[in-house]
Parts: C-alpha cells; sequence; structure tokens
C-alpha cells in the first residue's frame, strides 16, 4: 500500500536525463536513495553503490563453553543496584532464544538475581541497537504474570508471506519480577529495533513507563538485495511489526516516551518517578482520610474515601509520573 503511485515516479526517473547523466555510481545511489525516500516517506530504504560487498551469513551459535559466552554476553550488560533499592539494568544487545537456553541459568545468576529483590526497576535501552526477535517474548514474560497467556506482536514477513504471532510464555528460567513493581524504561533517539519492539509492548500492556527520547523508528528485519547484475543494492524493511493492542507500529515512526526528557536526563528523571510512586499509597490514604473526618456530609466523605481506596488498590494509579499528574488526577 506504501507503494501506491511508484511506478509513475520510476518511470519520470527513467526519463530524467539529469539522472541518466550522473557520471558517478556513489552520487547516483544518493540521488535514488533520497527519490525513494521522498516518494514513500520510509528513511529505512536505502540505495548503495559497494563493488566490495560480501553478504554476511548469519553466525551460528558460537562453539565455546557457556561460562565463556556469558561472559561475553555481561560485557554488553550493566547491572547495579541503586539507593532506594532500585534496580538498574542497562542492556545493548537482547539475545535470543537459543543463547538464552545456553547462557540463561550463569545470566540468572550473575545478573538477574541480583535485581529480583528490589522494589523497582530502571531497564536502560539507550543504547541497545542490536538483538532477536525471539528474544522478545522472554523479556516481555519477566515483567507479566505467566497466566493467562498475553498476544504481545504479530510479525507479517512479505518474502514468505507468513505473520509470526510472540506471545507470553507461561514458563521461564528462573523467576519473574512480575507485575507490581514500578518498572521505568530509558529511551533515546538511538534505541533501535528489537529494543524497541521491547519497549513498545510493554507500555501498550501498561506495565512500564517510557523516559527519555523518541526511539529512531527501525524495524524487526532489513534485507540488502542486489540490483540485477552491478554492483548496487537496496537496503529495505522486509517485515513489519504489528500490536495486537494498538494495531499499529512503531516501526518508521519510532517509540513515543511518557516522559520526554533528554537522553542523558532520562535516569535521574526515573529515579525521581519512582521515588514519587513509593509516597503515592501514603498520599491517596491521607487525602481519603482528610476528606472522610472534615467534610460537611459525612456519609458522602467516607463514600468518597472508600472509592479511593479501591481505585488505589486496582493500580489505577501505578503509572503516575508527575505531582501535577497526581493533583489532577486526585481532584
Amino acid at each position: 500500500e506504501r507503494l501506491t503511485g511508484m511506478e509513475e515516479t520510476i518511470d519520470a526517473a527513467s526519463g530524467n536525463t539529469e539522472i541518466l547523466s550522473i557520471p558517478d555510481p556513489v552520487t547516483l545511489a544518493s540521488v535514488l536513495t533520497e527519490g525513494v525516500k521522498n516518494t514513500i516517506g520510509d528513511s529505512r530504504v536505502k540505495v548503495t553503490y559497494e563493488p566490495e560487498y560480501v553478504p554476511v551469513e548469519p553466525p551460528s551459535m558460537p562453539d565455546i563453553p557457556p561460562e565463556q559466552l556469558a561472559g561475553m554476553i555481561k560485557a554488553t550488560v550493566k547491572v547495579e543496584v541503586l539507593d532506594g533499592n532500585i534496580a538498574y539494568l542497562k542492556i545493548q544487545h537482547i539475545i535470543g532464544e537459543e543463547m538464552a537456553q545456553k547462557v540463561g541459568p550463569l545470566l540468572l545468576e550473575y545478573i538477574w538475581d541480583k535485581v529480583l529483590p528490589s522494589s523497582a526497576m530502571i531497564l536502560d535501552l539507550r543504547s541497545a541497537v542490536s538483538g532477536e526477535l525471539s528474544g522478545i517474548p522472554y523479556i516481555v514474560s519477566y515483567y507479566t504474570d505467566p497466566e493467562p497467556l498475553i498476544h504481545i506482536d504479530s510479525v507479517y514477513d512479505r518474502p514468505s508471506d507468513i505473520t509470526t504471532e510472540l506471545w507470553s510464555m507461561p514458563t521461564l528460567l528462573g523467576k519473574r519480577y512480575g507485575t507490581s513493581k514500578p518498572l521505568i524504561i530509558l529511551t533515546s533517539k538511538n534505541t533501535l529495533g528489537i529494543a524497541e519492539d521491547v519497549a513498545y509492548c510493554l507500555k501498550n500492556l501498561k506495565r512500564a513507563t517510557i523516559v527519555g527520547e523518541n526511539t529512531a523508528g527501525g524495524t524487526v528485519k532489513t534485507d540488502k538485495i542486489k540490483v540485477g547484475d552491478t554492483d548496487f543494492y537496496v537496503s529495505v524493511p522486509v517485515a513489519k511489526s504489528v500490536n495486537p493492542i494498538t494495531g499499529k507500529s512503531w516501526e518508521v515512526y519510532g517509540v513515543a516516551p511518557d516522559v520526554e526528557v533528554a537522553a542523558e536526563d532520562a535516569l535521574d528523571t526515573a529515579i525521581v518517578i519512582i521515588k514519587l510512586r513509593a509516597e503515592l499509597p501514603g498520599l491517596v490514604q491521607a487525602a481519603a482520610t482528610l476528606v472522610a473526618e472534615n467534610y460537611a456530609f459525612p456519609g458522602v466523605g467516607a463514600d468518597l474515601a472508600e472509592k479511593l481506596e479501591a481505585v488505589l488498590a486496582s493500580g489505577e494509579y501505578s503509572l503516575i509520573s508527575s505531582k501535577d499528574e497526581l493533583k489532577a488526577k486526585l481532584s
């Protein structure tokens, strides 16, 4: 549907003497890239001239000891428990199912078990630029309940014409972080691809608050396709993610944060939000008590206090991110 009008544009370009007379192949590739982007409005599509290009084979699972693999993964992960018992977990690459099965027990011991006892978590995806599609259900499931299973994403692959549904997992290695403790995800304009999918899924499940910048708007899968018998290639997204809750995709446009701040300020902002949420039960309870004890119509005051306490218990206040938001909601 995005290619409507493309044929007419190609026909026009084919007769454009200015384009046809470009002598430099790199310049021609750049001009063609701009033409494609302007026609279909997708900055991910690129035309390149690469006479030395050698297709990269997908890497197979390295045949090295799990301990060494875990050490390599640990180099891309930072884990820390901050003041206030806040877990901080920074991930640069989201591993897939095969790797998780092989090194999972070691990662649980070295990383996950350290953050499980925390009262809140900050998941830092500001530098996450790579990952495996099969890793999405793993990460999302650690922050959801085992039952009922949740349809978290659908990925349509155009070359095979197959749609793959991603669902939360009933069983996992180790314990889940659960659904009750605050989860903040940090993003930047560099957050790309699979990490964007994770952030979008958890945001729309209302399990996480996104703090930081609008993400890159990448894709779950790109192919680089050779143009005939030439040294020109077209890099084109061949699959798309469609969220079952929104019916939309994070691709092209990126994931919009719930609280927009510069990436370098996102961690400090997240800590402030978590501390506010820790105060919420006491604040709401105090407001309910004040109304119940002082309102001129005692029955109405008591009823309002009961309703406020019920709303608090339902978790409706769990995603509040600022004092102004709390003030408006309480009012």
